[in-house]
């Protein structure tokens, strides 16, 4: 991709096709497995970074100051057995800003996002991603963590006043939660400009999330497996 200092002409990146995994942390409720497009890549100051896309504005250090916004999938229906009298949560719809440092030592992602939906809380996050090529492979591994506000982890997490009342649960109002995690992404370069690209994170849960009564594990994991076409 270009460098901080440069923008691309065209697509500078990899797009193509993905199977994704996604665990549950609620009760009763199962994981989720999709096919969906695969995007990292950049057109002039627009790009997509997974499941981030933004903008680039103006130049800070090793890279620029972003105006960022992140397809979400926290929401969930209370539409099982178990969860009666429990309330549906929405998606979020996180807006903020951000950085990528591409520095000499790796890369630094930080960003901010609030909730521009039902829980008005805030999301605060800085991954740090190493880079190392063997042959054909690139591994990516990374470790960063991430706040959440208490309004964001009361929203999807908390049982009301009004819940409690209506279901098999205590009240439950917990505060902001701090969650590390660990992951890695590896780059298989198949034939030509084709990539076969693998991911696996998991984030462990504060006490504020996994206490909840309606949380059933202490640990969230996401992944996928994309083919891709790489543009230049």
């Amino acid at each position: 991709m270009a460098q901080a200092g440069e923008f691309s002409e065209g697509i500078d990146g990899d797009i193509g096709l993905g199977v994704y995994y996604t665990g549950s942390i609620v009760r009763s409720k199962s994981r989720q497995i999709s096919v969906l497009p695969y995007a990292y890549f950049d057109y002039g100051r627009a790009f997509v970074r997974l499941d981030t896309l933004g903008v680039k504005t103006l130049k800070m250090g090793y890279g620029y100051l972003e105006v960022v916004g992140r397809y979400s999938q926290d929401g969930f229906d209370a539409d099982t057995a178990t969860l009666t009298g429990i309330n549906d949560r929405k998606t979020s719809v996180p807006l903020g800003i951000g950085t990528l440092q591409i520095t000499p030592i790796g890369a630094f992602f930080i960003n901010a996002f609030r909730d521009l939906n039902k829980s008005g809380g805030n999301l605060f996050e800085t991954i740090y991603v190493a880079k190392s090529e063997v042959s054909r492979l690139t591994f990516y591994p990374m470790l960063g963590a991430e706040y959440r506000s208490k309004e964001y982890v009361r929203y999807y997490y908390g049982v009301s006043p009004q819940e409690a009342a209506g279901s098999s649960y205590t009240e439950y109002q917990p505060g902001g939660a701090f969650n590390p995690l660990l992951g890695m992404m590896v780059d298989a370069k198949l034939t030509g400009e084709y990539r076969l690209n693998f991911y696996f994170r998991r984030r462990w849960l504060d006490n504020a999330i996994h206490a909840s009564p309606i949380v059933k594990r202490k640990h969230l994991d996401t992944g996928f497996i994309a083919l891709s076409y790489r543009f230049k």
